[in-house]
């Protein structure tokens, strides 16, 4: 009964920000390991940011794109300032109760994953 509900995503010009929100039912967020991922058509899925206590970015994301949570509302959140597109992607929200901080890039060790939302930038 873990659900993941994305939201936020559009379409947007090179430069432009958008937020991107998941927001979580069945588990609070607090304790858990939270992450974003997207995929481009034709890629794998690449990991972007993750948060539990610490927070981590892919190295092509660090210093644009921000990970947030709001425990009161367990809602997640990825900021994402100066876009470029190569950031056009399909983003998803991931949540596992507890990973290891060496497991927080790898896609298939989180249990819970949201629908995805389509970001596409324009140049």
């Amino acid at each position: 009964q873990v659900q993941l509900v994305e939201s936020g995503g559009g379409l947007v010009q090179a430069g432009g920000s958008l937020r991107l929100s998941c927001a979580v039912s069945g588990r609070t967020i607090s304790t858990s390991t939270m992450g974003w991922f997207r995929q481009a058509p034709g890629k794998d899925r690449d990991f972007v940011a993750a948060i539990r206590f610490n927070t981590y970015y892919a190295d092509s994301v660090k210093g644009r794109f921000t990970i947030s949570r709001d425990n009161a509302k367990n809602t997640v959140y990825l900021q994402m300032n100066n876009l470029k597109p190569e950031d056009t992607a399909v983003y998803y929200c991931a949540a596992d109760p507890a990973l290891p901080n060496s497991s927080v890039r790898i896609p298939r060790a989180y249990d819970y994953w949201g629908q995805g939302t389509q970001v596409t930038v324009s140049s």
